[in-house]
Order: structure tokens, then C-alpha cells, then sequence
């Protein structure tokens, strides 16, 4: 029983150092998503603030909404959905995506399998923290404030 539990203790901190913050592939995810400008709508405030947001806040979603043709969207909390993602499964899900605005899924598609894993566990390295984004509303519906509209109303 001892080897037992020894055994999935060591394989517990196998998973952890894997996305330890000074892993290689953890640091070139922060690059991607720094780059990428995923903070500009997955972290709140981000941009506003010129990227003044304490990274222990970042990727946590927001609810700004999007609203335009297609309804109104929310940025998803990616350190909540990666949670239920295993890297693979989140691969094979980035290069076959396909959204609704604002989210430029296409960029996704153009990432190498390296930068795709690299950004998961980048993701993952941080750990699961804040709450849920808004659902999707459909275009008949009006969206509680603070939202973009697309096209912007004619003045």
C-alpha cells in the first residue's frame, strides 16, 4: 500500500513540475499570450490600463460584452476552462475552432502544436481562479451594460 501511494505522489509532482512557472514551455506560453493579445479581452481592464493588470488576475475572463449580428459574446475564462481540458484535447480543440466575434479563432488555427501546448500550460500554471463569463445572448436579446456594439450606432 506505502509504494501505492508513493507511487501516485511522485506522479502528482510530475504533473505539477510540468507547469512549473520557470518551465521552459510555461514561459514561452506567457510569450504567446502576451503577443497573441489574449489579455486584451480575457483579462478585464487589460487594455484600458495599458496592461497594468497584476498577472495573478490575468485570463480570468470578462463581462464586457461583444454584442453585434450574432448576439452578444464574453471573453471565457480561460484559467477556468482549461481546467476541464487535457494539452491534447485542447490542441486538436484549437485548431479546429470556430466562434463568434470578437474572438479571432483563425489565429488559433496558424498556432504550431508547440505554441498551442505552451500556452495551455501557461494557462494551467496559473491555476483556476475567478468566475464564470457571461452566457452567450442570442441577437434578440439586449445585453446588461458595460458591452461594444458592433457596428458602433451612427451618430
Amino acid at each position: 500500500m506505502k509504494r501505492g501511494i508513493a507511487t501516485v505522489a511522485a506522479a502528482c509532482f510530475a504533473i505539477g513540475a510540468a507547469y512549473a512557472t520557470d518551465d521552459a514551455s510555461v514561459k514561452r506560453g506567457r510569450y504567446v499570450v502576451r503577443i497573441g493579445g489574449c489579455n486584451d479581452c480575457h483579462t478585464a481592464g487589460f487594455a484600458p490600463s495599458g496592461g497594468k493588470v497584476p498577472e495573478s488576475r490575468w485570463l480570468e475572463g470578462d463581462a464586457l460584452g461583444w454584442r453585434g449580428p450574432w448576439g452578444t459574446t464574453y471573453p471565457v475564462n480561460l484559467r477556468l476552462y482549461m481546467q476541464d481540458l487535457t494539452e491534447g484535447e485542447w490542441v486538436k480543440k484549437a485548431k479546429t475552432l470556430t466562434t463568434r466575434p470578437p474572438m479571432p479563432w483563425w489565429a488559433l488555427h496558424a498556432m504550431t502544436e508547440s505554441d498551442l501546448k505552451a500556452l495551455y500550460r501557461y494557462v494551467r500554471s496559473l491555476g483556476p481562479a475567478g468566475k464564470p463569463a457571461p452566457a452567450y445572448l442570442p441577437p434578440d436579446q439586449t445585453p446588461p451594460p458595460p458591452f461594444v456594439q458592433f457596428p458602433a450606432p451612427p451618430k
